[in-house]
């Protein structure tokens, strides 16, 4: 690992610190270096606040050491006006002579624009320092501005003996049948926060009622995406609680909108996962986790644009029930928790 490298890694974990919070921006983290020592050093927290860079520059006690002094970062500064003024224009003002970026950004606002600034003003700019890590960092952003959609994560939960569910009960509540442990649970409310939304089916909703939100983990609700063409979900529903924001596909609105609750009429007669992708980048979801039940899954799968998927499978057998989703073989990670086998499909397409 060179000097380079070695900073733009410790600007990435800095990023890290962001993940969940920072929508719509990407994480982005930077490292202030002079004479081999790290001076300064930040992160960017939320949008609308401070940028990785402008934090750093605050954290370096001797200003004057910046007009010597190497600023690295994981993305592109910035070079337009948002919510904060332009990174480039910070580190030209501080006279900064040498960056070091991991990645171009790829938000057409910027897209190479903040290293042709940064150069005509006479910096030292350094460009693709473990490019693959950055982006890989930044994967939701990267995909949300590339293919116009956001990053899609497909979980589910599967029997010992490949069943989603327990064939149905006459009497049967309206709550879920637990397949995994409790730690196993937890973990997928920690997701819930990490992403902007969660999308199930009609009959998910009908069966079990869910809150879909992050109750057993300190974090962000994600937006709830629903399915439900016909209007045949109860208005006494958790999903219409109107405690987080809510989109809900049918038909037919009705006009039944309420708050926080926003009903988005679709053609069902027509392929409706490029309509919904479309509603989703529209609102600015970077990304969104797909948790069925079967039909719902199946269908993202059969349309190809999942971009990993995520399987637990219990030690619960069923016997009979409703079968998991079959997907194609693709790049596969194993772990476990506690008696819990987790899966990883990565889709590198």
């Amino acid at each position: 690992m060179n000097i380079h490298e070695k900073y733009i890694k410790r600007c990435i974990e800095l990023a890290q610190n962001g993940f969940g919070t920072t929508y719509p921006n990407p994480m982005v983290g930077s490292v202030i270096v002079y004479d081999n020592k790290i001076i300064g050093e930040g992160w960017h927290k939320k949008a609308g606040e401070p940028h990785a860079e402008v934090n750093a520059v605050r954290s370096v006690k001797d200003k004057s050491l910046l007009k010597k002094a190497t600023i690295y970062v994981s993305l592109e500064p910035c070079s337009h006006f948002g919510k904060t003024p332009p990174c480039c224009d910070l580190i030209i003002t501080h006279e900064i002579p040498n960056v070091v970026v991991g990645t171009v950004d790829p938000n057409e606002k910027v897209a190479g624009n903040g290293i042709k600034k940064l150069i005509a003003a006479g910096v030292n700019v350094t460009v693709g320092i473990l490019e693959n890590e950055c982006n890989e960092l930044n994967k939701r952003f990267f995909t949300f501005h590339q293919k116009k959609r956001p990053y899609i994560i497909l979980k589910w939960a599967e029997s010992e003996d490949g069943f989603l569910a327990p064939e149905k009960q006459i009497d049967q509540e309206r709550k879920p049948v637990w397949i995994t442990n409790t730690y196993s649970r937890q973990l997928v409310h920690k997701w819930r926060s990490e992403e902007q939304a969660i999308l199930v089916g009609t009959q998910t909703v009908i069966d079990d009622n869910p809150k879909l939100n992050t109750r057993d983990w300190a974090g962000n609700n994600p937006v709830r995406v629903v399915l439900d063409q016909n209007n045949r979900i109860s208005k006494e529903s958790f999903i219409f609680d109107d405690t987080v924001k809510t989109l809900v596909f049918t038909k037919s609105s009705n006009n039944l909108s309420t708050e926080n609750t926003t009903f988005v009429v679709i053609d069902f007669s027509k392929n409706i996962i490029p309509q919904i992708i479309a509603v989703l980048y529209q609102n600015q979801i970077q990304s969104i986790i797909i948790e069925g039940g079967l039909q719902t899954l199946q269908t993202f799968i059969n349309e190809g644009i999942g971009d990993e998927a995520r399987i637990f499978i219990g030690k619960t057998t069923f016997n009979k029930g409703t079968k998991a989703p079959v997907i194609q073989k693709r790049t596969k990670t194993k772990s476990f928790i506690q008696n819990d086998e987790l899966i990883y499909l990565r889709n590198h397409d």
